[in-house]
């Protein structure tokens, strides 16, 4: 699973509308050029790539009164909408994916009801748990890793990091269930997008010329 379809899509969906500067703006924001794929060109290229696949409607806008050329804004469609939370829920319940996907579904977890996002995360523990138990059972000598030269490190390294993933997960599960943030359904969302205009203090350059195809 790609984590930049869930970023760009989920970015889309929170402006209602939005070109690519904008939607890489916000994903700079959040510093995702720096733990995921979402550079300028990958940005760029998921926004067509969508647009194409029917996922996004691509509106290409009136010319700037600078003089500069046309720029496309993007909506996300119905088919978007359902990719979206589809890529959503995966993303929190497979414990095999790369951190930044669970990044970016933890970054939009606040889309799905507060109960449906604490049985995904519930249902990311037993999978942790499962393998767990089927490594260790297998492969993890109860002398410890030791035994298999410096070989049994990595395994030992997997498994503490399942154990440090479950334990995040639960504390996340505590949080959620003690009333933190706000849901879908719950009232004003926590509003995670920039406004048009407003400066990005992370920022890593000038818009992109894609930006206006």
């Amino acid at each position: 699973m790609s984590a930049i379809r869930l970023l760009v899509l989920g970015a889309v969906r929170q402006h209602g509308r939005a070109h690519g500067y904008q939607v890489r703006n916000d994903l700079e924001y959040w510093g995702a050029h720096e733990w995921s794929n979402a550079k300028p060109g990958s940005i760029y290229h998921a926004l067509k790539q969508m647009a194409k696949q029917g996922l996004l409607l691509a509106h290409e806008t009136a010319p700037s009164t600078a003089g500069g050329p046309p720029r496309t804004e993007y909506e996300i469609t119905e088919r978007g909408t359902q990719e979206y939370l589809s890529l959503l829920r995966s993303s929190l319940t497979s414990y095999d994916q790369s951190m930044d996907v669970l990044s970016a579904g933890v970054g939009f977890i606040v889309d799905l009801e507060r109960g449906e996002a604490v049985a995904l995360l519930r249902k990311r523990i037993a999978a942790i748990e499962g393998w767990r138990a089927s490594v260790t059972e297998h492969y993890t000598p109860a002398e410890g890793p030791e035994s298999l030269g410096h070989i049994g490190e990595i395994m030992n390294l997997w498994v503490h990091t399942a154990d440090l993933g479950a334990e995040w997960t639960r504390g996340l599960i505590a949080r959620i269930e003690g009333g933190a943030y706000t849901f879908a359904g719950e009232g004003d969302p926590f509003v995670g997008v920039l406004a048009e205009g407003q400066e990005n203090p992370y920022a890593t350059g000038t818009p992109d010329p894609g930006d206006s195809v």
